[in-house]
């Protein structure tokens, strides 16, 4: 008999995926469809979750005959999304009340500014390990019962159902037969106590969400039923679910405390695991579920970057500098060691650990030597200093998960550069494993699910079939690097608000 394949769906912010891998880690096809974004009012951001479902379909049917194989060799599907974007619908007649509001949304800011000022924060972030921020599902789920005419009603008659992406989905697939998410999508909603791994009914009343709502919460490897035959030619359990960040840290293996990983897109989504104890932090980055598996529960700190290849990209759209991401980098590295420029990116104010929204950008030691190759080098230095103030916070909320051989496993496009990657390592002076294939998102997803059907015997196992990756190791000197850091830091003091 062939060796067993698994089908991962990767269902973006930006597109709907689907890769075909077998029980090696290897990709065998993948196929995509783009998902339109609406934007109907200022800060507003929404998806029409029927075209997801749609586009779920067609790419998880187009990739095995892409791979020119059956579905008979499918020996379970693997799901993970956009974490914090929501849906409601109606149970009986499957449609949503409303388009689903995207997790980039801000229209729940007001509600949450308000439970702020009214010190319930400490209280939220003590079951969550969350903040209070309209990022969240949790108050967007109440925006809905509250602006959509009937919906409050019929929630608590229990017409309704509400869910992250993959619950949405998962219904959908199963044909309404299971309303179930993972703890890793549950733990990015407002709703969910991480400690107690079950719906908060005090986080409910804080927000005014009925918890009958809320799907099921399930193992990351758990049994989320079966997709309806007729959908993709025969019945393939679905057997693995995780948010997107969290499917990341499985598809790079970092499944042992002190284990972390960086995603270097737009921004940056950096994710320590730090074990079966969660870790309040006292940097303000979120406490989250890294994966529960066999009913155990590992949780991760997570901390985010705002502006990391969007510094790169402002260089080619703001100054002009030709040839996309490599022409900034080939101009970066032509740059002067000893001028010393600091470029904070803080275009829409400082993430984790600063927390700044009103912090705006600055170019810092400009002398007359100076000039495109030095701002070139900051631009892409920026990231990487970043990432070092995440690793102090990271590293004064859980000791215990660092140790002598810590290192950071890297993904996304900036990831490409190898001398991005050296850079990374010397400025942090933590070694840097990098993915030698990109997708990783979609790999967690698969290796999930593997082990849900039994093609894998454990989370070891699993994460052992992840394709090699690439060392950098730190080169520079300790005085060097502190004294960039340094720099880095006062440059952040000039631009806080």
């Amino acid at each position: 008999m062939a060796d067993p394949l698994i089908l991962a769906l990767d269902q973006g912010t930006t597109s709907t995926r689907a890769i075909l891998f077998d029980a090696q880690g290897r990709a065998l096809a993948e196929a995509g469809r783009p998902l339109e974004q609406f934007y109907p009012a200022d800060g507003w951001v929404e998806h029409d979750a029927e075209a997801i479902f749609q586009a779920c379909v067609e790419v998880l049917r187009e990739v095995v005959q892409k791979a020119a194989r059956d579905m008979s060799e499918v020996a379970a599907i693997g799901i993970t999304n956009q974490r914090e974007t929501v849906v409601v619908w109606d149970r009986r007649t499957g449609k949503p009340i409303h388009r689903a509001i995207v997790w980039q949304d801000r229209r729940t800011a007001g509600a949450c500014e308000k439970l702020r000022d009214a010190g319930r924060e400490g209280q939220v972030t003590e079951i969550t390990g969350l903040l209070l921020d309209p990022y969240f599902s949790g108050t967007k789920i109440a925006w809905l019962l509250d602006k959509v005419d009937g919906a409050r009603t019929g929630a608590e008659a229990g017409d309704l159902l509400a869910g992250t992406i993959d619950a949405w989905v998962i219904w959908k697939l199963t044909g309404g037969k299971v309303h179930a998410s993972d703890a890793t999508n549950a733990s990015r909603t407002l709703l969910f106590d991480i400690r107690n791994q079950a719906w908060s009914t005090e986080m409910g009343e804080m927000l005014g969400v009925p918890l009958t709502l809320m799907p099921q919460v399930r193992d990351c490897t758990g049994d989320f039923g079966e997709t309806e035959a007729g959908l993709l030619g025969r019945a393939i359990p679905i057997r693995g679910v995780a948010g997107d960040q969290q499917a990341a840290l499985m598809g790079q293996g970092c499944i042992r405390p002190g284990e972390m990983k960086a995603t270097y897109g737009t921004g940056c989504f950096m994710l320590l695991n730090t074990g079966e104890t969660p870790a309040p932090s006292r940097s303000r980055l979120l406490t989250t579920v890294a994966a529960r598996v066999g009913g155990r529960t590992t949780y991760a700190l997570e901390g985010a970057i705002f502006i990391a290849g969007a510094a790169v990209q402002w260089m080619n759209d703001g100054l002009q500098v030709g040839g996309g991401p490599q022409g900034v980098e080939r101009l970066a590295m032509d740059a002067r060691d000893d001028l010393g420029v600091v470029l904070v990116p803080a275009f829409t104010g400082l993430g984790a650990p600063w927390w700044d929204a009103g912090a705006r950008g600055a170019i810092v030691g400009l002398t007359r030597d100076a000039g495109m190759p030095e701002i070139a080098r900051a631009a892409f230095d920026a990231s990487a200093l970043q990432t070092r103030d995440l690793i102090e916070a990271m590293r004064a909320d859980a000791p215990e998960a660092f140790h002598a051989k810590v290192e950071m496993r890297i993904d996304g496009g900036m990831s490409r550069s190898a001398w991005f990657s050296q850079r990374l390592a010397d400025l942090t002076g933590v070694s840097v494993c990098r993915a030698t294939y990109g997708e990783t998102t979609a790999l967690g997803a698969a290796l999930f699910a593997g082990v849900g059907s039994g093609v894998y015997r454990d989370v070891e196992e699993a994460a052992a079939a992840r394709p090699k990756t690439e060392l950098f190791a730190p080169v520079m000197d300790t005085h060097r690097r502190e004294a960039a850091y340094a720099r880095w830091l006062d440059a952040v003091e000039r631009v806080r608000s």
